[in-house]
């Protein structure tokens, strides 16, 4: 991936125009993901999340959304804390979501979905909810939207191949940037033919000085060149075997937590915000660094013995914290 990165670099960062590295990422990301009929760049997540928006809010002729409780779609003002062009259904209650979904069908635009909750504690959706969602939506002539931020790794075509659900419209970010910053929505053509600057002024303009620059479309493609279907089935498994033993490690240790995760990804969800703190400060001590939140991920460059470190690793800092609270008068 960086040796992409740096032969790019030679080549230039930044273009006014499409660009091979461009072409290429985008055939990839079809190849695995069959809905992103097509395919636009952006420099984030949140941006990614945006156009998604955009695109649904022109197409349907209505303004409203709607997203699951705990969930993340980027730092707009629609997706973060109340807002009244949003409506907010529980996750993984399938019955009480439909229903609500259903009662504001008519003014609703875009179901945005995370098939894995990343920032919630990586907390994967059923597969029923997810097809009810796609049921009720379709049904109701609502763009549903996968949010695969996230969830993307867990499978070769991401989530919507794991789940077997397919959506009208997909936002990528983070690992299709292999490190850089990169974010991609796609879909279904009629949809995203909104874009389309080929014909004269399109129907939503979509500038951008650093959309699909160059430097992180290589480095995205390297990465998505080396994640292949075995790669993620390896660090799947090792995902499997890490949360199982540290559910274990933690019960042993006495530390009131629950895991939860889903393919390569996990997280630990201790009882309170001070213990969270406490063992992040402890895993951190050990040398280890996970997210602040608790949340971690399997990558290709880890195999077992890195596994056991991790375990090793909370067995020792939440060892030390029950001591700790064990001594205090």
């Amino acid at each position: 991936m960086l040796a992409a990165a740096e032969r790019q670099l030679a080549l230039g960062t930044a273009f006014p125009g499409p660009t091979e590295p461009q072409l290429r990422l985008a055939r990839l990301l079809h190849e695995r993901v069959p809905s992103m009929e097509l395919v636009r760049f952006t420099s984030s997540g949140t941006e990614a999340s945006l156009n998604a928006i955009r695109a649904a809010r022109r197409f349907t002729g209505r303004r409203r959304i709607a997203r699951a409780e705990g969930s993340y779609h980027g730092s707009l003002d629609e997706t973060m804390g109340p807002h009244p062009d949003t409506v907010v259904f529980p996750f993984n209650r399938t019955d009480a979501a439909a229903t609500l979904i259903q009662a504001h069908a008519g003014e609703l635009a875009a179901v945005l979905i995370e098939p894995v909750q990343g920032s919630a504690g990586m907390i994967p959706a059923t597969a029923d909810f997810l097809r009810r969602l796609r049921e009720v939506t379709a049904r109701h002539g609502i763009v549903l939207v996968f949010d695969e931020v996230v969830s993307f790794r867990i499978g070769w075509g991401g989530a919507q191949e794991y789940f077997g659900v397919t959506p009208e419209l997909t936002v990528l970010g983070k690992l299709i940037g292999g490190g850089f910053p990169l974010g991609a929505f796609g879909g279904r053509a009629d949809i995203m033919a909104q874009f389309d600057p080929s014909r004269g002024a399109p129907a939503i303009p979509h500038p951008g000085s650093l959309n699909a620059n160059p430097m992180s479309l290589a480095a995205g493609a390297a990465t998505l060149e080396l994640l292949t279907r075995e790669e993620i089935a390896r660090i799947n498994e090792l995902g499997e075997q890490l949360r199982s033993r540290l559910g274990a490690a933690l019960d042993e240790a006495g530390l009131d937590a629950r895991v939860t995760g889903c393919g390569s990804l996990f997280a630990i969800h201790p009882s309170d915000a001070t213990l969270r703190l406490r063992l992040f400060l402890g895993l951190y001590n050990e040398g280890v660094l996970i997210d602040p939140r608790g949340v971690g991920t399997i990558s290709t460059a880890l195999g077992p013995a890195e596994v056991d470190r991790f375990l090793e690793s909370v067995a020792t800092a939440a060892g030390r914290i029950i001591g700790h609270t064990a001594a205090r008068p």
